[in-house]
């Protein structure tokens, strides 16, 4: 696992002591993000959860697990990917995350892209599929897709491991169909294709 660059590492200083919105008083650690700082797939979920803000890392639940467990499917490991949310504090009660709490850390977010450069960006859910690539469309009909995206990234949007844990066995199924998708993409070398350019969050 490649170590944060000295930019990462003030990036995430910068985010450990932030007060730009309401949940730096309910948190109880910053979640910034980890894994591989040259990863090729990153993975976007929406907010930490309880075990999370506990532990300060994103995706160690049950979510995390299931997570996990789609990241093996395709033989790739926790330690060769880099794992973010686009909140990086808890919302109380695992609320959903409000329009001003996500300007707020959004840049977070965009930076910790720009330096990782990865080949892939998985959005897991709506929350972070709508901030980075806007759009009213949901998840049932924006995932399946390989999206040209920022950077030369390619963008692939699926549900949050949450909603397979709600005992829909179709959702866990279609992640694993997407997981597929991002595996066939990660390996596609011969084919060149222009990236839309889109800036995020807007």
């Amino acid at each position: 696992m490649n170590p944060a660059s000295p930019a990462l590492i003030e990036l995430r200083d910068a985010a450990l002591v932030c007060t730009a919105c309401r949940l730096a008083e309910t948190r109880t650690n910053v979640v910034f993000g980890v894994g591989d700082a040259d990863a090729q797939l990153m993975l976007v979920g929406e907010a930490p959860g309880k075990k999370e803000d506990l532990q300060g890392e994103p995706f160690v639940g049950a979510a995390g697990q299931l997570l996990d467990e789609l990241m093996a499917s395709i033989g790739v490991s926790r330690e060769e990917v880099y794992i973010a949310n686009v909140l990086k504090c808890r919302p109380p009660g695992n609320r959903d995350p409000q329009q001003d709490e996500i300007d707020s850390c959004k840049a977070y977010l965009r930076e910790q892209i720009r330096m990782i450069h990865p080949d892939v960006v998985v959005t897991l859910g709506n929350f972070a599929t709508k901030l980075l690539v806007p759009t009213d469309v949901g998840i049932p009909r924006m995932r399946g897709h390989a999206i040209e995206w920022w950077l030369g990234a390619t963008l692939i949007p699926t549900f949050h491991p949450a909603a397979a844990l709600r005992g829909r066995p179709s959702v866990k199924e279609q992640m694993q169909e997407d997981f597929q998708l991002v595996q066939q993409v990660l390996q596609r070398t011969a084919q060149q294709v222009d990236p839309v350019q889109l800036e995020l969050g807007r």
